[in-house]
């Protein structure tokens, strides 16, 4: 009977098992990335980040929240929606009224929960996104992973996991007597 193949033992074995759980932990997050894209397309999904504390304590400045794209027709008054606005950011309140107007459209009143008064003019729209749910201080942390810095580790982290990976291995040759 022959032997299995070569043992690796001590230090060598220890950075294999380290190296093969950093490759199976990345293999798994990029999984979970991908098939986040697909249901994020599928379930009209998306981010959105929080920089201004308007709708404090509700949502925090540096939150993140989930946002679902809805038709206006479904908005109701106490709703947090985030409406989009022509050569400026998208805002995202509470919303105070909401009526039909015309061709589809709903006029939305809004006000952020910290904000004394409400938004200066009502929007006209056929979609919104709507609130789901969020996390506060995520913002920050999303935003630090653009860091030049950053980026530039994950690049040469990953580069030395694939680079470690399909490095040839000696092979020892004999059996056991």
């Amino acid at each position: 009977m022959g032997h299995p193949g070569p043992q690796i033992r001590g230090p060598k074995r220890t950075l294999r098992l380290i190296g093969d759980a950093f490759l199976w932990t990345a293999a798994i997050a990029g999984l979970i990335c991908i098939a986040l894209v697909i249901a994020a397309q599928i379930f009209n999904v998306s981010l959105i980040m929080f920089k201004t504390g308007s709708m404090s304590p509700t949502i925090p400045a540096g939150s993140v929240a989930l946002m679902q794209e809805i038709s206006a027709s479904e908005v109701k008054s106490g709703d947090i929606i985030t409406v989009d606005r022509p050569g400026d950011l998208p805002v995202t309140h509470r919303v105070i009224s909401v009526e039909p107007i015309d061709n589809g459209q709903w006029r939305v009143e809004m006000k952020g929960d910290a904000n004394v008064q409400p938004d200066p003019l009502p929007y006209d729209v056929v979609e919104v996104r709507q609130t789901m749910g969020h996390l506060p201080d995520l913002a920050t942390v999303i935003v630090s992973l653009g860091s030049p810095w950053v980026l530039g580790g994950m690049t040469l982290g990953a580069a030395g996991l694939v680079t470690w990976a399909f490095w040839p291995r000696s092979q020892r040759t004999g059996t056991k007597g």
